[in-house]
């Protein structure tokens, strides 16, 4: 037993010693050193080995790596697939998820991934992207500014290390045949950014994200983005009585009236959206919903200037379904791109889920399809795998069920259209509009005199059944 015993013991000491010693070793490019190591990335071979192309192999098949409902060429209502929904990739969950959460530590450990954020980091995680939207087979992707590359010391060192990586993204993009459907500044993580960005209580902050902003839409622009997104998530506040709202709210309207202009300065002509969320990380969000967005926009004359981008998780955060939001920015002219996620139910707040819910797809596909569309739009995929999903095929299922699940949707929103009989127990429910006074009323011709008279003439009208079952 002491024998065994020791020996136990000398193979834990050399199990220490070596892990040690594996730790010691020096990272490939640690950051510390970034600028130091030279141009490769350190990185050989494929970074998804033994994962094919995806393919379309329909309903019947029983391949997890396959598209049953997706089928890219297919047209559908005249229109291919692919061009209903011009689906990304979203860089920040696939390629910077750690699978953290308020309650614990990371789970997810890539292969690729070497545990620093240097600029060589930062390029193995490009090439790491492209490769994923080839074998995906989606053509677009979009990112935040501090996602796909490391922050500095200084605004120059931040926009140095951008450019950096930036430029080995667009020599990517034009090898591989891939687009930016947006990009965005990350005005949320750093703690200068506590009590918000275009609505800091502190100027230099204001003019830091301006700073911001403004290299970020250089960056979109270069790489031939066709949209910029606004995501004010601490465009909001904690308590009114150390707030002063209106003040904040015409800071925000100056900070994107100068975006519009700077815009137009570098000829950038991609679409500018704003993405509404009522709350969190702020107890409450400036631009709470479609409905709040679109009335400041109105208020301050930059309706024209700006869509929206309706996250479905975040609609349901606000009270309302996604289809809801949708209607409501279809309706005004303002459905520009859809982040599609999901919450869940029980849980109550934004947990950026992969949509699988077809009743919903379909829903929100009734709308895209009423829309003509979103180009220059499309379906990004504002989702990240759970915290027990620790395999990198686990990024290529949660992506093939988003999209194979919209695609489902596309196809029963379709058969809907095809079929008109919705459409027309809308247009039943709505026929006595179809007369001469629902015209003068529609054209805002009858007054209350007029419609008293008729009243008295028709008496009592008869209401009948919505069919709403």
């Amino acid at each position: 037993m002491m024998k065994a015993g020791k020996i136990l013991l000398l193979l834990l000491c050399l199990h220490v010693f070596s892990y040690a010693v594996i730790s010691a070793q020096p990272q490939t490019c640690p950051a510390e050193n970034a600028g130091e190591c030279g141009d490769s990335d350190g990185w050989e071979g494929e970074f998804f080995p033994g994962i094919p192309t995806i393919k379309y192999e329909g309903p019947s098949s029983k391949n997890h790596l396959a598209f049953k409902y997706y089928n890219a060429e297919e047209e559908i209502l005249g229109k291919k697939m692919k061009d209903w929904f011009r689906f990304s990739v979203a860089f920040w969950h696939t390629f910077r998820g750690t699978g953290g959460d308020p309650f614990g530590a990371q789970t997810k450990f890539w292969p690729w991934e070497d545990g620093t954020n240097s600029l060589n980091m930062a390029k193995r995680r490009m090439r790491a992207n492209f490769e994923f939207l080839n074998k995906l087979g989606t053509d677009w992707w979009c990112f935040h500014d501090r996602d796909i590359a490391p922050d500095g010391k200084t605004l120059e060192e931040a926009n140095a290390n951008l450019d950096e990586v930036v430029a080995l993204a667009s020599k990517l993009q034009k090898e591989n045949n891939k687009k930016v459907l947006w990009g965005t500044a990350q005005l949320f993580m750093h703690p200068r950014y506590m009590h918000g960005a275009a609505t800091s209580s502190e100027l230099g902050v204001y003019a830091y994200a301006a700073a911001q902003v403004k290299k970020a839409m250089e960056v979109t622009h270069y790489l031939g983005g066709e949209n910029y997104v606004f995501w004010g998530g601490r465009e909001g506040y904690q308590s009114l009585l150390n707030t002063d709202m209106e003040r904040e709210l015409n800071h925000l309207a100056r900070f994107l009236e100068a975006a519009v202009a700077y815009k137009k300065k570098i000829g950038f002509n991609g679409t500018l959206l704003i993405e509404p969320k009522p709350q969190e990380p702020t107890k409450h969000q400036y631009d709470w919903d479609a409905a709040t967005t679109a009335n400041f926009l109105r208020k301050y004359g930059l309706i024209g200037d700006f869509k929206l981008n309706i996250e479905c998780n975040h609609a349901t955060l606000s009270g309302h379904s996604c289809h809801h939001d949708l209607e409501t920015a279809r309706i005004n002219g303002l459905l520009g791109n859809i982040d599609a996620n999901t919450g869940d139910p029980q849980v109550g707040w934004d947990t950026d889920q992969f949509l699988t819910d077809i009743g919903e797809a379909t829903m929100i596909m009734l709308s895209v399809i009423k829309n003509g569309g979103l180009a220059p739009g499309g379906f990004n995929f504002d989702a990240k795998l759970r915290r027990e999903s620790t395999d990198v095929e686990d990024l290529f299922i949660a992506h093939i069920i988003g999209m194979d699940t919209m695609a489902r949707g596309l196809r029963n929103a379709a058969k809907l259209i095809e079929d008109g009989s919705l459409a027309e127990l809308v247009r039943k429910r709505y026929q006595s509009f179809d007369g001469e006074l629902g015209a003068q009323v529609e054209a805002g011709k009858a007054d209350f005199e007029t419609l008293e008279k008729k009243v008295r003439e028709m008496g009592e009208p008869k209401v009948p059944s919505a069919k709403q079952r």
